[in-house]
């Protein structure tokens, strides 16, 4: 069997079905139906793709056929720092990657006191385009702060507040519980200079004491478990390009 070094053109029913579309003959009938794409052209029965390098899509949606890239969702505990090697020999990400065998970066950062999602990758082309502010790829945080929390405070962080490096604002805001002297609240927002979540709470006079992100563009933490990580779904993975607009 050739490896994915040596591998070529392949018929197109089969590399639809090794992303896990379907059977081949339900792929030879999306094909039919001309659902599917190839570099920009609607395919025909009988085409040929290279899995490696091939632009496919099924009814519109980027489908990841080179199985040399990987797309892991992570849940970072507290403590760890957001890095794959730490020079001072703290915990670093890679201490809960040993069973993943390919090489892979983290997209952006958390804090070291701050935990939740994290995305990492080998596909440096989408994690640039995921980081980078002119994408407007929106995260959530899900924050634990000082309390109680004004009414007017979300209409405040929305509308913007002046930082010591420009202005900032939250894409979207709302109280999710109030215990008198804390509070949690969940912010939205798409930009990502460092601690934004934490400056932007602390000038309007309420300090975050947890700060967890929950989602990051259409990827959600859900019920994964913090030192945890998992492969996405390659539902997760269209939709991920779909929000960078690819």
């Amino acid at each position: 069997m050739p490896s994915d070094e040596t591998r070529g053109p392949e018929r197109l029913q089969k590399v639809l079905a090794a992303a896990g579309v379907g059977s081949r003959r339900a792929c030879e009938d999306l094909i039919f139906r001309r659902r599917v794409t190839v570099d920009g052209r609607v395919a025909q029965l009988g085409d040929k793709a290279d899995p490696r390098v091939a632009e496919i899509r099924v009814d519109g949606e980027r489908l990841i056929t080179d199985t040399r890239l990987v797309y892991l969702a992570m849940n970072k505990p507290r403590g760890v720092v957001s890095t794959m090697d730490d020079e001072k020999g703290r915990t670093a990400l890679a201490d809960f990657l040993d069973r993943v065998e390919e090489r892979v970066y983290h997209v952006g950062r958390l804090d070291a006191d701050s935990e939740g999602l994290l995305l990492l990758t080998n596909d440096g082309t989408l994690a640039n385009k995921l980081m980078h502010p002119s994408y407007g790829v929106q995260k959530t945080y899900l924050c634990e702060v000082a309390g109680p929390v004004p009414k007017n405070l979300g209409k405040r962080l929305m509308a913007g507040v002046e930082l010591s490096d420009g202005p900032a604002r939250l894409d979207a805001f709302r109280v999710v519980d109030s215990l008198g002297r804390t509070a949690q609240v969940e912010v939205t927002l798409h930009e990502g200079r460092k601690h934004i979540v934490r400056r932007l709470l602390d000038e309007v006079g309420h300090p975050v004491s947890r700060l967890i992100r929950t989602s990051m563009g259409p990827i959600r933490l859900g019920d994964l478990r913090p030192g945890r990580n998992r492969r996405l779904t390659n539902a997760e993975v269209a939709a991920l390009f779909k929000a960078v607009g690819d």
